[in-house]
């Protein structure tokens, strides 16, 4: 008996749990530069748009504090493998129509913003500083 991944199973083009991470991210993302909605009737898209680059940058942040050092390994069992697949991910939002996007907004915004074994695997530190305090 063959076991189907969430992927075949669900015809997404990545593990679902990608699409979740993806979804918590944005709202990560828009509390952290304070841009989040104030609710559905007060929706104000342009105040509470988040760029490509700027929902990399936190994907990064979330994924750092979520997985550590096993980021990697978590995403490539995710399917992804470079910031253009979290692009891809979020067009497929989009397509969908669980996403919005403005005419400014490309999939290219996406595409090598930042190298996965750099940011992290290479430039990761654990903070030990709190591990040292009397």
């Amino acid at each position: 008996m063959s076991t189907l991944s969430k992927t075949e199973s669900t015809g997404l083009k990545y593990h679902t749990d990608a699409y979740r991470f993806v979804d918590s991210a944005l709202r990560f993302t828009q509390q952290r530069l304070e841009r989040l909605p104030a609710g559905e009737e007060d929706l104000d898209e342009e105040r509470a748009h988040i760029s490509g680059p700027e929902l990399l940058d936190g994907i990064r942040e979330l994924a750092l504090q979520e997985f550590g050092l096993l980021t990697i390994p978590v995403f490539r069992h995710w399917g992804v493998r470079s910031t253009d697949d979290f692009g891809r991910i979020v067009f497929d939002f989009i397509e969908k129509g669980a996403m919005r996007k403005t005419e400014r907004d490309q999939l290219t915004d996406f595409f090598a913003v930042y190298n996965f074994e750099e940011v992290f695997d290479t430039n990761y530190s654990i903070d030990l500083s709190e591990s040292f305090r009397e």
